[in-house]
């Protein structure tokens, strides 16, 4: 429609033309079927689409201006703008738009995308026709080399490029491992619990099984292993999503497991470079390479759309690893590949995982305070990564909460709603907050919020 080639359905009824089709903009904007920041159609087109003058159009978008339910400017057209808008249960009249408090993602506010970019110029600019070819299943040679280096520096791991395998993040990670290990022999995967659902399902799959590792302060349980894994999958740096660091008794148990029954454990290193109080904890590979399968991502560090990752793979699962790379036939694009080896050589990773750690520390620090103010009983785990748990005293109270959470215009996670146990009918209860995830200019007024839902709450440790 018209110069931006944009449809928009309005149903446009009778009475004065500008009152109809600010009536129906109204509408389309207060019921989310057009979200803010849709580009309208501009009143050339929008006009020639209803049959009617122009200048009806521009009094209507004028007017919708003016009230603050639409934005324009000029080269940039008209959008809906970001309007305060009513939602369900709300128990206090209007609220504005939805914050996400849910984890699982860093600020993307802070996508260093000027490095980014100038890093895909560069290595673009250098590589030769060769590179874009289909190429080593494993991924490129350069970035093999360069994440080899930094885990090797940033978190303790014994790597050299030839045990590096790079994947489209843990998700895809985890699916070609899941195959790697059923080849491997394995019928079994032990897996937090609680810890994520999602992650089960891919084990699952694979035509794997799972089996629960309870989950205490120490981390995960090693006595609770279940005579037919194969394998054992933990978060041993910050537990997901109580956030507690395996003990250094539980992890020699595991390793010796591991040994004793010709098993693997998978190290997922997920938020592994944010640990605020001190050093981060390093990582379990490093004290048994052969038996230990390290995963990391740019999932927290950047963005998780970038869909980059690494395993550094033992050498006895080298070859089930690359068949099931095969498999899949998925892999990660070549450009994304040569722009993050360049940040990693260059620096510029390690420097903007030092500045938003800065920011990430001060945001927990910050919820941290406001929730002393409320309870006695402080956030479960240490400080470190882009999520907290806060104890709850039933899975009741956490459903009224994430409810009473929307009504005040954030979304909330709770460990039972969103499945971290493995089976439903057991397990405690709480809020998983991901105080990493709002842009900047929201963390403060969702702070606000969130302390008003939780007033009153039933708050009870673990």
């Amino acid at each position: 429609m018209g110069k931006l080639g944009i449809d928009l359905h309005l149903d446009v009824g009778g009475g004065p033309r500008a009152r109809s089709i600010e009536a129906a903009l109204r509408e389309a904007v207060t019921t989310g079927r057009l979200p803010a920041g849709t580009c309208l159609p501009g009143t050339r087109g929008l006009a020639d689409d209803l049959g009617i003058a122009r200048g009806t159009v521009v009094a209507a978008y004028a007017q919708l201006v003016a009230e603050g339910w639409l934005v324009s400017a000029t080269g940039s057209g008209t959008r809906v703008a970001d309007v305060t808008l009513p939602h369900a249960g709300a128990p206090h009249g209007p609220v504005r738009g939805v914050v996400d408090l849910r984890p699982g993602r860093p600020d993307l506010s802070l996508f260093p995308h000027g490095q980014w970019s100038a890093a895909v110029k560069r290595t673009l600019a250098a590589a030769d026709a060769g590179s874009m070819d289909y190429g080593d299943p494993a991924g490129t040679r350069v970035l093999r080399e360069a994440v080899a280096t930094y885990v090797s520096r940033a978190r303790g791991v014994r790597a050299e490029a030839g045990a590096v395998v790079i994947t489209s993040g843990f998700t895809h990670a985890l699916a070609v491992l899941s195959r790697a290990l059923r080849e491997a022999g394995a019928h079994t995967i032990a897996t937090e619990d609680p810890g994520l659902a999602h992650h089960r399902q891919l084990i699952h799959g694979a035509g794997l099984r799972t089996a629960p590792l309870p989950v205490g302060p120490d981390g995960a349980d090693p006595a609770g292993i279940p005579a037919r894994a194969g394998a054992v999958l933990l978060t041993p740096a910050h537990q997901h999503p109580r956030g507690v660091v395996l003990s250094r008794e539980a992890r020699t148990a595991f390793l010796a497991w591991a040994n004793e029954r010709d098993g693997f454990v998978v190290e997922d290193d997920y938020d592994g470079e944010f640990r605020y109080d001190r050093h981060a904890v390093g990582a379990l590979q490093a004290l048994d390479p052969d038996r230990v399968v390290f995963a990391g991502s740019t999932s927290k560090a950047l963005a998780p759309g970038l869909r980059l990752g690494w395993l550094v793979v033992p050498p006895r699962l080298r070859i089930p690893v690359l068949d099931a790379l095969a498999a899949t036939g998925a892999s990660a694009g070549v450009p994304g590949q040569l722009a993050l080896a360049d940040l990693l050589d260059r620096g510029d990773y390690d420097r903007h995982v030092r500045r938003t750690r800065q920011l990430y520390r001060k945001r927990r620090t910050e919820l941290a305070t406001r929730l002393a103010e409320l309870t006695d009983v402080p956030l479960d785990g240490v400080p470190a990564g882009l999520h907290a748990l806060l104890p709850l005293a039933s899975a009741r109270e956490e459903r009224r909460l994430v409810d009473a959470g929307l009504g005040a215009g954030l979304q909330l996670a709770g460990v039972h709603a969103a499945g971290y146990w493995h089976s439903a009918r057991g397990g405690k209860a709480g809020l998983i907050v991901g105080y990493a995830t709002p842009p900047r200019h929201a963390w403060r007024p969702a702070l606000d919020a969130l302390t008003g839902v939780l007033s009153g709450a039933a708050i009870t440790p673990w």
